[in-house]
């Protein structure tokens, strides 16, 4: 991360304010002072709207900083079959949260860097959303920039002995992370009960309390499954795609600045 500090091009500049809107939007439960379903709903549309901008402005700069028309299509062609893992998950759902598309997006981070790891599971949410149950609405965004942080956070994994051991902790570890991130949006309104609902003024060790019981009671189970299969999907399927990526990185020839 200091990285981005260290150079300041369009492309890092990009991907630090998006991460940045990112944590004030995930944290405003424990800072808001008050939530109605008006100011919610503007607020998620301006989110929404920035978040894709912003995406797209740092596609733009990535393509000017040592991504080829080889590396732009096999970009597109993992974020089309992730989209197609996600609908195919839709019609035949997985055992609770587990969805296959978090492999791809992990390994491209883990291969290609961290901010090609932000856009390959940004925008495999934005595109895919669509297709699915819920479509396109104002979780979208936390999914994308939920989802980016696990691309771009496994750029930074060990890349020696323990790479693999790495990438399958990593790969479970967030299982449950995505979810109590992701939780984080609906969980101001989605109900009101007491030692467990939101409620404006408690401070930030009593709200976290509060969410952390909510997510034990609400999403724990369900997230534990998407961890077990993050965890067998990347030990089933991990190391040959792996190989595979690097095989592609040595060929195309691309000049990288890691993160």
């Amino acid at each position: 991360m200091s990285a981005l500090f260290r150079r300041a091009t369009p492309a890092n500049l990009a991907f630090l304010l998006l991460c940045l809107v990112g944590l004030i939007v995930f944290l405003f439960p424990f800072w808001a002072p008050d939530l109605s379903v008006t100011a919610e709903s503007r607020t998620a549309l301006l989110i929404f709207s920035a978040s894709v901008v912003l995406i797209l402005i740092a596609l733009i700069s990535e393509a000017q900083t040592g991504l080829t028309p080889h590396t732009i299509a096999m970009i597109g062609t993992l974020v089309g079959l992730n989209t197609i893992l996600r609908v195919i998950d839709t019609v035949f759902p997985l055992p609770g949260g587990f969805s296959p598309v978090f492999l791809l997006i992990i390994l491209v981070g883990y291969t290609f860097g961290a901010r090609l790891g932000f856009l390959m599971g940004a925008l495999t949410m934005l595109v895919s959303g669509p297709l699915t149950a819920g479509g396109l609405g104002p979780w979208t965004p936390y999914q994308m920039i939920t989802a980016g942080w696990i691309g771009m956070g496994a750029a930074w994994l060990p890349r020696r002995k323990l790479a693999f051991p790495s990438l399958l902790l990593y790969s479970t570890l967030w299982g449950w992370i995505y979810g109590a991130l992701t939780s984080l949006y609906f969980w101001p309104y989605a109900l009101n009960a007491p030692d467990i609902g939101w409620e404006a003024g408690l401070g930030w060790t009593e709200t976290l309390l509060r969410y952390g019981r909510y997510y034990l009671v609400s999403s724990f189970a369900w997230d534990t499954a998407r961890a077990i299969g993050n965890f067998l999907m990347m030990l089933a399927l991990g190391l040959p795609l792996k190989k595979v990526l690097e095989r592609f990185r040595r060929r195309a020839r691309i000049a990288w600045e890691s993160l």
